[in-house]
This record gives structure tokens, sequence and C-alpha cells, in this order.
């Protein structure tokens, strides 16, 4: 006979699974001792920039019973946005996870719909979503969850699907069955370190986020430094070049989520289209888009900055 731990645990892992995620771990919410230490030597070394809100709520980040009242586990869910088309190469690059619709809209809608299938089936549960909005270290949940490990580049890496996927939480006050750790499974290849083009990543595990190029295409609110000129290899917001070159993102498959299918426009346009980019064009073709993140003026600074 099930338990009703274990009843519970197989609804959500295969509502999960319903609604399009990839995977589905569980861990039990508590303090994160382990990523205390290492969070705050990161801030202390302002390896945030000009990200303040990194600095903002530390004791959030590391215990989730202070977001949730009476929270009991940590659900973490993988959500793929590999792409199956891609851009024109004589283009300026934008990052994968960009080309469809911003994922905070589409995730937010599948967690809410989560929650809502626990409390039909189960009763009264409370909790709350989270989808890289609040002070939740989401790779550290997911990798303490068995869904995959941190790697060099400090992304969350999964053997047989690599690390092109968005991670969410739901933190819920419900006692589950616990999912453990996975062992890591980078080696001795350092091909991310190798090939990051502003050397962001400073030792393995450790990136300098003050010098990866997504935070100067889409966090720097001013002037990107005159010194990385000609680093940015053409990415003009965000940048995949330490995931591209994971040997586990071979295995990486086309998602099947029609919200993150690219915008065809955006596919074809040329680094001339970018030059020539009106603030009404922008407004029309990333009308949904995470690029809404940097904004038109962002957008046209990065353009300026990478010719």
């Amino acid at each position: 006979m099930f338990n009703n731990k274990e009843k519970h645990t197989q609804l959500i892992k295969s509502e999960a699974k319903r609604l399009g995620f990839l995977s589905c771990g569980i861990s039990k919410a508590g303090f994160l001792e382990e990523e205390a230490p290492r969070l705050e030597t990161w801030l202390s070394k302002q390896m945030n920039g000009q990200m303040g809100y990194m600095e903002n709520n530390f004791d959030k980040r590391l215990n989730p019973t202070l977001l949730v009242d009476d929270a009991k586990s940590v659900v973490s869910l993988l959500l793929n946005y590999f792409p199956s088309e891609f851009q024109n190469p004589d283009s300026f690059k934008i990052s994968k996870y960009a080309y469809g619709q911003d994922y905070h809209f589409v995730i937010r809608e599948k967690l809410k719909e989560l929650l809502h299938s626990i409390q039909s089936n189960i009763g009264e549960v409370s909790g709350r979503a989270f989808v890289d909005s609040a002070p939740v270290l989401d790779k550290a949940w997911a990798a303490k969850s068995g869904l995959g490990w941190i790697g060099k580049n400090s992304n969350l890496l999964t053997q047989k699907v690599g690390s092109f996927y968005f991670i969410a939480e739901l933190i819920i006050d419900l006692d589950l069955e616990y999912d453990h750790a996975t062992t890591d499974h980078c080696g001795s290849c350092t091909a991310c370190i190798d090939a990051c083009p502003t050397e962001a990543i400073v030792a393995p595990y450790v990136v300098d986020g003050s010098k990866c190029i997504s935070y100067f295409t889409i966090e720097l609110k001013e002037n990107i430094p005159q010194e990385m000129k000609g680093k940015f290899n053409d990415w003009a917001f965000g940048c995949d070049v330490c995931q591209d070159v994971c040997p586990w993102n071979r295995f990486s498959k086309p998602h099947k989520e029609p919200l993150f299918n690219p915008n065809k426009e955006m596919l074809s346009m040329s680094k001339k289209d970018w030059t020539e980019l009106t603030e009404d064009t922008f407004q029309a073709v990333f009308k949904n888009s995470p690029l809404k993140r940097a904004k038109y003026s962002g957008m046209i600074r990065n353009i300026d900055f990478l010719q």
C-alpha cells in the first residue's frame, strides 16, 4: 500500500510531467548550509557587479522557511527551452532562452496550475511559486533534489539532457518523499572555462557575474566598459558560449513548448536589420520577449558597442 507521502509525491511528479516539465525533484525545506559561505564570499568579492538585489534578503535566499510559513518541501522543476531553429548566422546573437515568449509568464502559469492541482487532489496545501524572481537559490535546490549537478560554468547540468532549461520551484507546507543529490560529472573538462570570451569563469565553479556578457548586455544600465570592446563575439543579449561548448549539451533535444517557439522575424534578422531597428519594430517583434528587459535603448547600446 502507498503511504500518503509516497502517493502525494507521485501525484506531484506525474502532474509536473503532464504540464510539460522536463523533470521534477523534491527536497526537504531548510537552511542551505553549504551555500551560505559560498554566497557570502561571492558577494564580498563584489562578483554581483551592479546587481544590488543579490545582496538583499541574504537569509531568505538560504532558507525557504523564511519565504513560506511552515515550509516542508521544495519542489524543483526543469523546463526545456532548446530551440529547433536558430538565428541567421549573419546576425548579432541572442541567447537561446530569449527566442520565444518571456519564460517568467509561461512558467508561472504552469506553476499556478500545478499548485491548483495539488490543492484539488490533496487538500489544503499552502505554498508559493518561484520563477527566477525572488530570493531562491534555484540551482542549489535543483541539485539538492537530484536534477543535476552544478557545473564548472555554475549552470545546472544533467546527463543525457545538458543545461538548456529553466529552473523553477514550488515551496509548499506538505511533507513529501525526498530525492538525493547526484554526483558531479564535469571530470577534468575545462571547455567552458577555456571558451568564455571575457574570462568570467574565474575558477572552476566560480563565475564573476560582473565580467559576464549576460551581465553587460542585460543587467548593466550604464555604458559597457571600453576594455570589453572586441570580446563579445557578436552577443547582443545574453551569451550561450559556456553552454554551447559543454559536452553534455550534445544531448540537448528541442523543446515542445509552443510559447517558446522563436519569432520568425527575429530569426531572419541580419546585422543590418539590427542596426536599422526602430523602436516601433522592436515593440512589435519583441512584444512578449525577454529582450524587453534590456529595453529598446539597451539593445541599441549593445548593438552600437558591437560595431
